[in-house]
């Protein structure tokens, strides 16, 4: 728990350094006439793209629940369980495992068998990955095209990139190794063994559906999407126009870079790194930091709030 709690007091440091360093590279009137420059209409664009994020992930598990059970599930039981998954993720500090519990305890508890529901989240794992590799591939490609492909860079998305490949396929493996016992050391973790022990329940026939795979990748995708239009949309919203792709390559390498680090949330460094790469590719630093700032609050502070309120319903439900 220490080490846990150094991480977290590691990642604020960071977060508050790299404000602090803004704050000293920009003068502070910057900040006032970024706020006064300050769109409403992109932050309303915004929000609404991180709402639909959470539309995309409920429609991929409606989607292999429908092909498993045959039966309808509603839209806004899924949206209150990624919202709950969310919660559970960035909250519980066991490396995305309690998430993935919940999210086959919860589906169960809304209908859906215990093979479905182990389904949906392999399913939903591996459609993240791949397109999670899709869009890391296309970065490189951007960062190419910008003159801006340094080693360093390019050793990030490499290693991220045989992570992607790795997961799933250590995932489907897991699947088809059945009840074999776990080795000790792993019996010991029961988050991580519980998990494991459900992965030989889900039906073949949709693990290994091609068509609902490619389905569940292209919302995955749509994700992604909607995740780098949104700070496409804070940048607008602060009065800095830039393209497209240049948010594109800032969030996904921001999200690669959190995902290999070790701090819990990302806190510190999914700030520094897109604050960075944004500044690199040209936008002022102190836009950099403010959009990126209203990002985080989009996408990881303010679903917090209702995620762990629809984590306490479904605990006392559930009681």
């Amino acid at each position: 728990m220490s080490g846990s709690w150094r991480r977290w007091l590691a990642g604020v440091l960071i977060g508050a350094a790299l404000v602090g360093l803004a704050l000293r590279m920009g003068d502070l009137q910057t900040y006032v006439s970024l706020l006064r420059r300050a769109r409403p209409a992109w932050l309303v664009l915004a929000i609404l793209l991180q709402l639909s994020t959470y539309v995309f992930l409920a429609m991929g598990w409606r989607a292999v629940l429908r092909k498993g059970e045959g039966g309808t599930f509603p839209i806004r039981q899924l949206l209150r369980i990624a919202l709950g998954k969310l919660f559970a993720d960035q909250a519980l500090p066991t490396a995305g495992m309690g998430g993935n519990l919940f999210l086959i305890d919860r589906l169960i508890a809304i209908g859906a068998s215990r093979g479905s529901s182990v389904a949906a989240l392999l399913l939903s794992m591996r459609g993240y990955y791949a397109a999670y590799l899709l869009f890391a591939l296309a970065t490189l490609l951007l960062l190419w095209l910008h003159g801006q492909a340094s080693p360093l860079m390019v050793g990030i998305v490499t290693t991220f990139v045989l992570i992607a490949i790795a997961i799933p396929a250590l995932a489907l493996w897991l699947r088809e190794r059945g009840s074999q016992p776990l080795p000790p050391l792993v019996e010991r973790v029961r988050p991580v063994a519980q998990l494991l022990e459900t992965m030989a329940e889900a039906p073949a026939t949709l693990v290994k559906d091609r068509a609902l795979l490619v389905r569940i990748t292209l919302l995955n995708a749509a994700i992604f999407a909607a995740d780098s239009l949104t700070l496409y949309a804070c940048l607008r919203g602060v009065g800095t126009h830039v393209a497209p792709a240049t948010a594109l390559i800032a969030f996904i390498l921001s999200s690669i870079v959190v995902t290999l680090g070790p701090i819990p949330l990302g806190l510190g460094t999914f700030e520094a790194a897109s604050t960075s790469v944004l500044h690199l590719l040209g936008v002022p630093i102190e836009a950099a930091v403010s959009a990126t700032m209203l990002l985080r609050l989009m996408t990881l502070w303010l679903p917090l709030i209702p995620g762990s309120m629809q984590l306490r319903r479904m605990g006392a439900k559930a009681s």
